[in-house]
């Protein structure tokens, strides 16, 4: 019987698995407690959870409704503080500060109020027809500034919502022009170191509420199947101002002309609006995006350019859409004389413009008193007939109906989806507000936009659920400190959705060059937005955002334009002490937040909401308080 001996080669082959059992362990017990040690001497643990959020410049938030963000609550860089995490030590960028970090000056004052793309000395270098000197020229390469525009010397936080809607600071916008120009109309007054806006207009003397609720008798506003509106030549948008309380949203734009500060009046109270005009481009919207446009006394020439900008409006109007229309030519007969016009010429523009309404296949709904009020049809099978017979405006031919950036408009019908029925609605029927937020949107549920779903849709919202209840641990949603909020790359618009309950509005930006044009769905699901290529400038006045947010814009335009100057651009509409919030991928904010040391901003890079290990991360920024000088003199 065979013995076992201790020195079998099965005994030594346990004891050697033993030891390299043991060594493995001990090394890797000794990688982690040197990891830990590291990890001990740079970012200490923080001790409860008030240190926690000290450490991302916060202070802990009451109820968790989130507290102001300032600039002086985050830390100006990662040296000024042994809490802030040292992107160096766990991700390979190389952050190269032997240049010191580049200053950006302050530019003279008298670019306080510039708007690079509606500067008014550039554009009288264009050509006058059809106003085409008041759309967009945006400066050349050589003639961009380097520089951050001041505001002005007294300079004060807005009003806050709804106070701001009827007040705003005189020290903010000093101009006194249409408080004199339009004293009589009741447009905006001034009253010691404030202007307070009444809420009247050039057509609704009795106010823009009255006015509303006139039309209200006319068209439903209140049953929420009327959400987004279009004002054309706004003023100060009381209109849309007024709309607000009704669940209605307006897109009021103005051109940049001797009504100084129209629209920059209008932002300035946290009501919607943009710097436009109806010349010879179209609107920077997708077709079938307001469920109503309006147009008080707006000094477009409807009937001219064989109806072109009634053609314009139709693109946009959704199906079964309105179009009302106030001021001359509409109740002439009553007007006439103080319109200084004949009773033969406004005869005739009414009935011209009674025509193209007629040739687009519109139904006059109503005319009563001074409102006179249109409805597009619900899809084009009668219009299609109707076409075989009366040929102009014909049914146009081209591509995408939704190209808007930089396209100039058509004398053609933009067509309507295909409807089986004479009672189906063109593209798909739209739920009622506030349903219709998070209902599915037509565009994505018939598959129009190539690869978003259904299921996408319900993703991203929840996706915008989680982020915007990481925001809120850190910034102040639920309590007026933000109202006009714009969103630089809105996709599905679910950073919109996730903020509906709060206090605020959000212009949702698509980029004109995006592989996906979503902003048909944006309006679909009853938010507005626009298009824009960030390599230029934004159709808006200087200091009317209060927080921007910028998901991945700089990974799509790092490689299109120099990043430094879309940073400008965001510092010129941002109000002192905005915030805007980037998310991106490690290296691109370390490029913007070298930028942005230099631009009177303080910020921090922080984790993503699902914790270290993912790859995309979070910079938030803040605008520091300061103002131009009082001496410095315009040239």
């Amino acid at each position: 019987m065979a013995k076992e001996y201790s020195g079998s080669p099965k005994h030594h082959q346990l004891e050697a698995k033993r030891k390299r059992l043991s060594w493995i362990l001990g090394v890797s017990g000794l990688c982690i407690l040197s990891y830990i040690f590291g990890a001990w001497q740079n970012t200490p643990a923080p001790t409860n959870r008030s240190e926690a959020y000290n450490r991302v410049g916060c202070d802990v938030p009451p109820a968790g409704n989130g507290v102001p963000l300032s600039s002086s609550s985050l830390s100006s860089s990662p040296s000024s503080s042994s809490n802030t995490l040292d992107f160096q030590s766990h991700h390979q960028v190389e952050i190269n500060n032997s240049g010191g970090v580049q200053k950006f000056p302050p530019c003279d004052m008298s670019y306080s109020e510039y708007t690079p793309c509606q500067d008014p000395v550039r554009g009288r270098k264009f050509d006058r027809t059809m106003l085409r000197y008041r759309e967009r020229h945006c400066p050349a390469k050589e003639e961009l500034l380097h520089c951050q525009i001041p505001a002005p010397p007294k300079y004060k936080t807005p009003f806050k919502w709804p106070q701001s809607r009827d007040y705003a600071w005189y020290d903010n916008i000093p101009h006194r022009e249409l408080s004199i120009e339009k004293a009589v109309q009741n447009w905006i007054q001034v009253e010691g170191d404030r202007f307070r806006f009444p809420g009247g207009g050039t057509m609704f003397p009795r106010g823009a509420d009255a006015y509303i609720d006139d039309i209200n008798e006319l068209i439903p506003l209140t049953s929420g199947s009327i959400r987004t509106a279009i004002d054309t030549g706004c003023g100060v948008a009381s209109w849309g101002a007024y709309l607000l309380r009704r669940d209605i949203l307006a897109m009021s734009f103005a051109p940049r002309d001797t009504h100084e500060a129209q629209v920059q009046f209008a932002l300035e109270r946290g009501v919607p609006a943009m710097i436009g005009i109806m010349a010879s481009q179209r609107l920077p919207y997708p077709a079938r995006a307001f469920d109503m446009a309006h147009c008080s006394r707006c000094l477009i020439p409807w009937h001219k350019f064989d109806g072109m900008y009634l053609i314009e409006v139709d693109r946009v109007l959704r199906p079964g859409g309105y179009w009302i229309l106030s001021g001359p030519p509409i109740r002439w007969k009553k007007y006439w004389r103080g319109w200084e016009r004949t009773q033969e010429d406004l005869k005739q523009e009414q009935d011209a413009i009674e025509g193209v309404a007629k040739s687009l296949c519109w139904k006059k709904v109503i005319e009563k008193n001074d409102l006179a009020i249109w409805q597009k049809p619900i899809n084009h099978i009668e219009c299609n007939k109707r076409k075989k017979v009366y040929k102009t405006p014909h049914i146009c031919k081209s591509d995408n109906p939704d190209t808007a950036w930089y396209r100039n408009m058509e004398t053609c019908i933009t067509p309507l989806p295909e409807a089986s029925s004479s009672d189906e609605v063109a593209g798909g029927a739209l739920e009622k507000w506030p349903q219709r937020a998070f209902a599915i949107p037509p565009r994505i549920s018939t598959g129009s936009i190539p690869g978003i779903s259904a299921e996408n849709f319900q993703e991203d919202n929840e996706l915008w659920k989680d982020r915007v209840t990481h925001y809120k641990r850190n910034l102040p949603l639920a309590q007026g400190r933000y109202r006009n909020i714009m969103d630089m790359n809105a996709y599905l618009g679910g950073f919109a959705a996730a903020l509906v309950k709060y206090p605020v509005w959000v212009m949702n930006v698509v980029p004109a060059n995006s592989n996906q044009d979503t902003l048909g769905v944006i309006y679909e699901r009853g938010f507005i937005g626009t298009y824009q290529d960030w390599c230029e400038a934004f159709s808006t006045y200087p200091r009317t955002y209060d927080l921007i947010h910028a998901g991945g814009v700089f990974s799509i335009y790092q490689d299109r334009c120099d990043i430094s100057y879309i940073l400008l651009e965001m510092d010129r509409i941002l109000r002192p002490e905005g915030t805007v919030i980037f998310r991106d991928t490690v290296e691109v904010l370390v490029k913007i937040k070298a930028i942005t040391d230099g631009m009177r901003w303080k910020s921090q890079i922080m984790d993503h909401e699902s914790g270290p290990f993912n790859p995309e991360k979070i910079l938030v920024a803040v605008k520091n308080y300061w103002t131009g000088e009082a001496t410095q003199k315009k040239n």
